[in-house]
């Protein structure tokens, strides 16, 4: 059993773009506030991360242009998909991601968004961008990993 499936964690979203355009530093758990149609379609899959960041308002984080689809058996309150969602963290939590982005001109990046026992949580990135040179030389390093796996497989069978 998988300790993601043993924590009561089904994951819903993924931002793949994060680790290839991103060094993520930190990672860190939020939760989101949702109106009743979003947590629904978060239950049914039916979330995008692509081009979604996290901005700071007023003190406070919210996740910008991920999309939500709107659930297909809401009524007219159905919510707008694209709306900035607020994250839920400490206020010391708040005050060090907020000081540290300004200061090392890093990024907060959504990583993956999940259900954590019925409740939607979004784990965001400290991350800092990467360079085309620092792609291009993880792209080769991946593809020589694979490389290895595939002889070592021809080898052994």
């Amino acid at each position: 059993m998988s300790k993601e499936k043993s924590a009561g964690i089904k994951v819903v979203a993924t931002n793949r773009r994060a680790r290839h355009d991103y060094d993520l530093l930190e990672l860190i758990e939020a939760g989101i506030v949702l109106t009743g149609t979003e947590i629904k379609s978060v239950r049914a899959n039916q979330v995008s991360l692509q081009q979604s960041y996290v901005q700071q308002r007023n003190g406070e984080l919210f996740l910008v242009e991920a999309n939500i689809a709107q659930y297909e058996h809401g009524n007219r309150e159905n919510h707008d998909p694209k709306r900035p969602r607020k994250l839920l963290l400490h206020r010391r939590e708040i005050n060090k991601l907020i000081n540290t982005v300004q200061q090392k001109g890093l990024a907060l990046i959504p990583v993956r968004v999940y259900l954590k026992n019925g409740r939607a949580k979004v784990e965001i990135a400290l991350a800092r961008g990467k360079r085309k040179f620092d792609k291009r030389q993880d792209l080769a390093k991946r593809d020589d990993e694979r490389r290895i796996e595939r002889a070592l497989r021809e080898k052994y069978r």
